[in-house]
């Protein structure tokens, strides 16, 4: 088999932006796209990936990880759609890629319901339905009820589908942002502009899409010597910051953007904190949280919490990051909506205590302030003072905290193999942990490794 080249191991590297490849497989993907290009590698970077590669799954005798390397998508309509196909004499065969597409799923219960007098949104099946005369009237006389009632719940639960998929698609969205910034919405003409702007863009996306350790401590940070080493190897005149910029907003990064790709990088955030917002506010009134300790009761959405609120974390440490670089953070003296935290299961919140440790004092913080969504729709106000006055309270510095401020400049950690998890559970070997998950040994921590993250 001839080698890849190098454009074929580009495209690889792009196509890992929305995936959960482990770290040490994206290095071993540059090392190779370097070797095919032919290009020098100083001393230090070769180390560094030479390091994380040793790991990779196709130096590793077994070549097998446990984890699943795609994050989970929705289930798409490609059944209904074919049920359709079969019923209806206007819908067509259609390919699967149609069953993901809301567009072409919502043109489906339209044209099929034009072939049973039925307009979109018309489901109540004791009001809506035609009687014998409604369907002769609409031609449809030599249609048996039974069919005609067939036809009309196959389509209301397509509706119903419909409006599933939208709303899981969404939700992908944001977790795949929370955990890799913009970096899944990087088209690959621009990823591609220079090599080692996507290196470091593959790699330090691959590190952000990690999966949380059950663990009473900090989660594993992001930057470590891998990304720090790729880094290094930018230049200001053939890199291409604005691809950068989406993943890694620090000041060195956003000084080399232009304004104008600054300000569409800033509303596209701003856009997406909505969002957030909306979700976050959804998962409330569905059932209130505790906000003095977040720890989870019976009857949160954990899953939808926590999901989002990474997904606002992420998207308002970019938004703080332009607004300082645009020289706009006076916005932050009227606005400034604080951090979100993820709820904490009982269990880990007993052992921070059994630890020595107990709530994080972030989370205090966050029991005063208004709610975020409260604070983007005007209805109350959070001005930079009132969460300086806050934080005070509770001895919080609010600049190094980024509670007021932009995140300061993450130190390089040192690279760590990626452990084979079983819901968060660290295990030794993963043919062991293939086990326990075909066993459903771990099945209740789940949720307890969704540890409290501010990030």
């Amino acid at each position: 088999m001839p080698s890849p080249t190098s454009e074929q191991l580009l495209r690889e590297l792009h196509a890992s932006l929305t995936l959960r490849k482990r770290p040490e497989d994206v290095a071993q993907l540059i090392q190779d796209m370097y070797a095919a290009q032919g290009t020098d590698v100083d001393a230090a970077t070769e180390g560094a990936l030479a390091k994380a590669a040793e790991h990779s799954l196709r130096n590793l005798w077994h070549g097998y990880t446990s984890m699943r390397e795609e994050f989970a998508r929705p289930v798409g309509a490609q059944r209904q759609l074919a049920r359709a196909a079969s019923l209806f004499t206007s819908v067509p065969e259609l390919p699967g890629s149609a069953g993901d597409d809301p567009v072409q799923i919502e043109a489906v219960i339209r044209r099929a319901g034009e072939e049973i007098g039925r307009s979109y949104g018309q489901n109540d099946f004791g009001m809506d339905r035609l009687d014998r005369a409604g369907r002769a009237a609409a031609g449809l006389g030599e249609l048996s009820k039974r069919q005609y009632n067939k036809r009309f719940r196959l389509l209301r639960r397509m509706e119903a589908k419909l409006a599933r998929l939208l709303h899981e698609q969404r939700r992908h969205d944001v977790v795949i942002t929370g955990k890799g910034a913009l970096a899944h919405a990087l088209p690959y003409e621009l990823f591609a502009t220079d090599p080692d702007s996507a290196a470091f863009i593959a790699y330090i996306t691959a590190r952000g899409h990690m999966r949380s350790v059950f663990t009473n401590g900090r989660q594993r940070q992001v930057y470590d010597e891998v990304a720090q080493a790729l880094f290094q190897r930018l230049r200001s005149d053939r890199s291409c910051w604005y691809a950068i910029a989406h993943v890694h907003p620090t000041a060195e990064v956003l000084a080399q953007v232009s304004d104008e790709d600054l300000t569409r990088l800033l509303l596209r955030w701003n856009d997406f904190l909505r969002e957030v917002a909306n979700l976050l506010e959804d998962a409330w009134n569905r059932h209130p949280l505790e906000r003095d300790t977040m720890i989870v009761r019976r009857g949160d959405d954990s899953s939808t919490w926590n999901q989002a609120a990474q997904a606002w974390n992420t998207a308002r440490a970019h938004w703080f990051a332009l607004l300082t670089e645009l020289g706009q953070d006076e916005i932050l003296d009227r606005i400034c909506p604080g951090k979100v935290p993820r709820l904490m299961a009982a269990d880990v919140a007993y052992w921070h205590r059994m630890s020595g440790g107990g709530l994080h004092p972030d989370t205090y913080v966050w029991a005063e302030l208004p709610l975020p969504w409260e604070v983007l729709r005007g209805e109350k106000q959070c001005p930079r003072s009132l969460v300086e006055v806050v934080c005070a309270r509770h001895r919080v510095d609010p600049a190094a905290g980024a509670w007021t401020a932009s995140r300061p400049a993450a130190e390089a950690v040192a690279f760590r193999r990626t452990p084979e998890l079983v819901h968060g559970v660290a295990v030794a070997d993963p043919l062991m942990a293939g086990a326990l998950r075909s066993a459903g040994i771990f099945s209740g921590k789940g949720k307890r490794a969704a540890a409290q993250e501010w990030t």
